[in-house]
């Protein structure tokens, strides 16, 4: 919190991140705020990953529809994670975001922080003239019935990590390996698809933290690095 109250959130664009690097960082930081509240009220990694498919603790294993052999053999990594939901696509053109927050600090409860989640990914498709909305019982943003983003959390001790996946210029094809989410009957886009028009991930990635700001009434503190992966600190990606 900063002196008037608010919570104070640190955020950056991290670029291009394996995703066990994503994962390790997210873990460090959770940790953290566990141990240490009085160092805020949380962090906004942007970031986006190689091709990888991963998989929640509630998913099905008929939801992937190639073998894990075959899929990784086509360049895609499998991974098995403690967040909500079922199987999920992540790769370039995607921007992820993994808020680590206090979810006390914010005076929320799980369900109410998805849905904030899902009004700042709405807000955010508005920019690029797209309507998006929710879809009952099926957390994320959608455009009619196709899903532009998912959402699949995990909350220990009133702390978040996970978060979301937009698609920005996403490979839409990568999807075919999979029932994305598990949901049969429901459709996959992007903003490219909707739009017409490739949008640069980084400008994406600063105008969600700008919403995420407004919607969760967070002070946002851009840094160029936060916590440490690979022996050193973590390279951000300047937000102007």
């Amino acid at each position: 919190m900063d002196s008037n109250g608010t919570p104070t959130v640190k955020w950056t664009f991290m670029g291009r991140v394996e995703y066990s690097e994503g994962l390790s960082l997210q873990r460090k930081l959770i940790s953290k705020l566990i141990e240490h509240p009085e160092s805020g009220s949380g962090y906004l990694l942007l970031v986006e990953h190689p091709p990888v498919i991963t998989i929640g603790r509630f998913s099905d294993s008929g939801n992937l529809l190639l073998g894990e052999d075959e899929i990784r053999r086509r360049g895609v990594e499998v991974a098995r994670i403690e967040r909500g939901g079922d199987v999920t696509y992540h790769g370039p053109g995607q921007l992820v975001g993994y808020p680590i927050i206090s979810l006390r600090d914010f005076r929320l409860g799980a369900k109410d922080y998805v849905h904030k989640l899902e009004d700042v990914l709405i807000r955010l498709l508005e920019r690029y003239g797209i309507k998006g909305q929710r879809q009952q019982g099926y957390p994320g943003a959608w455009v009619g019935s196709d899903k532009v983003a998912a959402i699949g959390v995990y909350v220990k001790r009133w702390v978040t990590m996970h978060g979301f996946a937009l698609n920005v210029n996403t490979d839409m094809t990568h999807f075919d390996m999979i029932v994305p989410c598990g949901l049969k009957h429901y459709g996959v886009t992007s903003i490219e698809k909707l739009t017409r028009s490739e949008v640069p991930l980084r400008d994406t990635a600063v105008a969600f933290a700008g919403h995420f700001g407004e919607l969760f009434g967070a002070s946002m503190q851009w840094r160029s690095s936060i916590g440490n992966i690979r022996g050193g600190e973590t390279a951000g990606c300047s937000p102007v």
